[in-house]
């Protein structure tokens, strides 16, 4: 009988080295961000645990963008782990998530945020949305 297919947990690691994959603790929130984004929420008003308000400019440069790019955000699919990434910094983790569209699957369009400890948590500060 076959095993179900379960994604082995991602540790958060502080390696300056290399890019890792987004660690199983951080993809929860990610996805309340892109959830977010994806019903027109660029401020994140509904609010999203850890995450720094958005500020108005950032938020105004996403929707804008996203409005040129042409295509509709939705929801993240368990795909974009496989290839979405952050770096330890020294200070903070770097990230670039990976997002997808109505028209495109998995776009050209990424999500830019900085992870840095916080307590015994993490605090998430969205810097852009936009292709690299």
């Amino acid at each position: 009988m076959a095993k179900p297919h379960t994604t082995p947990d991602v540790p958060v690691t502080k390696d300056p080295t290399m890019q890792r994959p987004i660690p199983t603790v951080w993809r929860p929130v990610f996805r309340g961000i892109v959830s977010a984004f994806a019903k027109g929420d660029f401020r994140l008003s509904v609010g999203v645990p850890g995450v720094s308000p958005v500020r108005e400019n950032v938020a105004a440069q996403i929707a804008a963008y996203l409005k040129d790019y042409g295509e509709t955000l939705v929801e993240l699919p368990e795909e974009t782990w496989e290839t979405s990434v952050c770096m330890w910094t020294g200070a903070r983790w770097d990230t670039i998530v990976d997002l997808w569209t109505i028209g495109e699957d998995r776009s050209d369009l990424i999500l830019q945020t900085l992870v840095s400890e916080a307590g015994a948590g993490f605090k998430y500060d969205v810097r852009l949305v936009y292709v690299p």
